[in-house]
C-alpha cells in the first residue's frame, strides 16, 4: 500500500486540482476541507479520505493529526494548500485579521510539520513537505499586508524545517502568482491582472501540479522556493 499524500484545503480550486491529479496517478489521497459540498462528495466517491477541519478552531491541529493517524501510519507528502485571501479593506478588525492570517498560513503548518514528521519519516522513500505560499511573500502587498506577511512566514518555515528534517524529509515552497481566475472576476480585472506578468496568460493549475511533481521526483532539492509567476518579478 502506497503512503498517502495529505493536502490541506483540497476541496476547491488549486487544492482540488492537485487532489484529482494524484487520484489519476493511483496515489492514495487525504484532504482537509472546511465546508462540505459536491466536490467533497465526489472525492469521497473516488476513495479519497476527506477530513472536515476548521483551522480557525483552537483544537484543529490535534483533531487533524488524530484523524490522519487513524487512517495511516505513513505519509508520502504533506502539501500545505489551505489559505484565506483576506485583506485590511474588508476586515477592519486588524488585530483579528493578523492573527487569523498567521494562524492558517504559518502556525497551523508549523504545528502540523512537527506533529506529522514521524509519519513522513516512516515512508519507504524520502518524503516531502510542500508549502504553497504566494508571489507577494517576496514583494509584499499594500492591499493584503497581513496576508503577505503570513505567507512570508510560511516561506521562511521551509528553510528551517528543511534543515531540521534532512535527509529524511525534503521541505520546499511553491510561490505562485495568478494561476486561475475566480468565476466572478470581471473582464477589466482579468485584463489588468494578465498584464502584471511577462507571459500574460492564465496558466492553469497544471503549472503548480508540474512543480509539485518536480519536487516529489527530486532527491536533491530542499529548502528552496520555486516561483510560478510568469516572470512577474521582472515587470
Amino acid at each position: 500500500m502506497k503512503a498517502p499524500i495529505l493536502i490541506t484545503g483540497g476541496a476547491q480550486r488549486i487544492g482540488l486540482a492537485i487532489a484529482k491529479y494524484f487520484i489519476e496517478q493511483d496515489m492514495p489521497v487525504i484532504i482537509t476541507y472546511r465546508t462540505k459540498h459536491d466536490a467533497v462528495q465526489a472525492l469521497e466517491a473516488q476513495g479519497v479520505t476527506c477530513l472536515q477541519i476548521d483551522f480557525d478552531k483552537p483544537n484543529a491541529r490535534d483533531s487533524l493529526v488524530t484523524q490522519v493517524k487513524a487512517h495511516t501510519t505513513r505519509l508520502r507528502a504533506v502539501i500545505h494548500n489551505a489559505s484565506s485571501w483576506d485583506c485590511e479593506k474588508l476586515n477592519p478588525d486588524h488585530d483579528a485579521l493578523f492573527d487569523n492570517m498567521m494562524r492558517i498560513h504559518a502556525k497551523v503548518p508549523y504545528l502540523l510539520n512537527l506533529a506529522l514528521a514521524p509519519l513522513l519519516e516512516a515512508s519507504n522513500e524520502v518524503a516531502d513537505i510542500i508549502h504553497i505560499t504566494d508571489y507577494v511573500a517576496e514583494k509584499g502587498s499594500p492591499k493584503h499586508i497581513a496576508y503577505a506577511a503570513s505567507k512570508a512566514a510560511l516561506d521562511n518555515l521551509s528553510r528551517s524545517f528543511a534543515a531540521k528534517y534532512a535527509p529524511q524529509i525534503k521541505v520546499n515552497s511553491i510561490a505562485p502568482s495568478l494561476i486561475i481566475f475566480n468565476d466572478h472576476d470581471d473582464a477589466d480585472y482579468r485584463a489588468k491582472t494578465l498584464k502584471k506578468s511577462l507571459m500574460g496568460i492564465e496558466p492553469g493549475c497544471q503549472e503548480v501540479i508540474s512543480t509539485i511533481e518536480l519536487l516529489l521526483n527530486s532527491s536533491y532539492i530542499t529548502g528552496r522556493t520555486l516561483a510560478v509567476d510568469g516572470g512577474r518579478h521582472l515587470k
